[in-house]
């Protein structure tokens, strides 16, 4: 009689806790499938046990990371429409500038005004090449899908051969570079053509926004690593270091610099976007370096802007 008692015992407390389970999941289900559930609304359990917690916590680790997912998504839409509304202004107004020019040229009867209106459409229209040309460019700098043909290259050999096809610039302002290479021999990792790219994107932006002559750095740089990865290379053999390369002159307005802003696409010092370039150099320079295992960084001390460059010694 006693082992009846124990056993229906048992058998209501299965029962029972079966219930409670099955209330347990029922109202999870219905918690997930709620429309109007809150971004940071979490699901609960009042029946705990381990097997119920852990599925709570699972459910609760899915939404967190659907929310994140979704705010970058958000985050990524914003920034593509915001691009998107930079690059139709950027192309709508040197194509209206050359259709302007165009048509003075069809209503003036003076050959000097005609030949005028001319170079004026050309310049547009050359400012629109150049445009689509910098797009084409950070298209193939942003490429994950395109590898970068990294070997060991030589930075002074590289950085001269971009200063001397600048010359003519340089000559044109009277302006001399100023060189600090301690290490004459300095190589790098790196894809040449794209190491290429970025010396003449960032003498580049030296030249339209500097007020005075750059001052050209290349030296060591020690390896970048958090705590966590400098210790668990203790005993071991050191991490290899980084060569950095900078760029550094006067700007004629530091107040309109953002520093932290340079190198996003399409930025500009000034908010109306009515400066030269594409806004697109720098963005460049950032994603190859990322690409070549290195980083683009920007500081403004006082009135001097420096832009550096570090990738991996060779």
């Amino acid at each position: 009689m006693l082992g009846w008692i124990v056993a229906a015992a048992l058998a209501a407390a299965l029962v029972c806790a079966v219930a409670l389970y099955e209330r347990e999941l029922r109202g999870m289900a219905h918690f997930l499938r709620r429309e109007d559930r809150t971004a940071n609304e979490r699901a609960t359990v009042s029946f705990s046990t381990p097997g119920i917690s852990s599925v709570a916590a699972a459910a609760n680790g899915e939404m967190d990371a659907l929310r994140d997912e979704r705010a970058a998504l958000g985050a990524r839409q914003e920034a593509f429409q915001r691009d998107l509304a930079a690059l139709s202004h950027d192309i709508r107004t040197p194509l209206a500038g050359a259709q302007g020019y165009l048509q003075l040229h069809e209503r003036s009867a003076d050959p000097a005004e005609r030949a005028r209106c001319l170079r004026e459409a050309s310049s547009r229209l050359s400012a629109m090449r150049e445009l689509t040309d910098r797009l084409f460019d950070y298209a193939k700098a942003a490429d994950a899908d395109s590898p970068l043909s990294c070997e060991p290259v030589e930075v002074l050999p590289a950085l001269a051969e971009v200063l001397a096809g600048a010359y003519p610039q340089f000559a044109e302002r009277g302006w001399e570079p100023v060189l600090d290479v301690p290490d004459e021999g300095a190589a790098v990792l790196a894809d040449p053509e794209a190491l290429s790219r970025i010396f003449s994107n960032l003498l580049a932006n030296a030249l339209r926004h500097g007020a005075d002559a750059p001052r050209i750095a290349v030296g060591a740089a020690g390896a970048e690593t958090s705590p966590q990865q400098a210790a668990s290379s203790a005993g071991e053999a050191s991490l290899p270091g980084f060569v950095a390369v900078s760029f550094a002159n006067r700007v004629a307005d530091p107040a309109s610099l953002d520093a932290d802003k340079l190198f996003e696409r399409f930025y500009r010092a000034d908010g109306a976007r009515t400066g030269e370039g594409s806004g697109l150099g720098l963005a460049i320079v950032a994603r190859l370096a990322e690409r070549m295992g290195g980083r683009a960084a920007a500081r403004l001390e006082g009135d001097v802007l420096a832009i550096e460059v570090r990738l991996p010694a060779a």
